[in-house]
């Protein structure tokens, strides 16, 4: 099993910056992709950014230029810079990681994006 907490997640202004963090614990593999999803109020849930162990990355096209994700392997964890954040960024994002034939998922930290 493996454990996946975030934190960080909070309100900020428009044109505001915030840091997510994902801690992961457990039986954690070296061959893995790790990602952040959103999920807004009554929509589905999307894809962010991604990561995998060899620290390509990729990003939505909603949030390329102005998030960042990043990894330390000696930590275990995983982070989101977000910056320039819009009202449309406002929704719960959730920590994901693939490894082996599974997928575990954090319990979600909420983000609002309001004046």
């Amino acid at each position: 099993q493996v454990q996946l907490v975030e934190s960080g997640g909070g309100l900020a202004q428009p044109g505001g910056s915030l840091r997510l963090s994902c801690a992961v614990s457990g039986n954690i593999f070296s061959t893995y992709v790790m990602a952040w999803y959103r999920q807004a109020p009554g929509k589905q849930r999307e894809l962010v950014a991604a990561i995998n162990d060899s620290g390509i990355t990729n990003y939505s096209d909603s949030v390329k230029g102005r998030f960042t994700i990043s990894r330390d392997t000696a930590k275990n964890a995983m982070y989101l810079q977000m910056n320039n954040l819009k009202p449309e960024d406002t929704a719960v994002y959730y920590c994901n990681r693939k490894q082996g034939f599974r997928q575990y998922w954090g319990q979600g930290t909420p983000v609002t994006v309001s004046s």
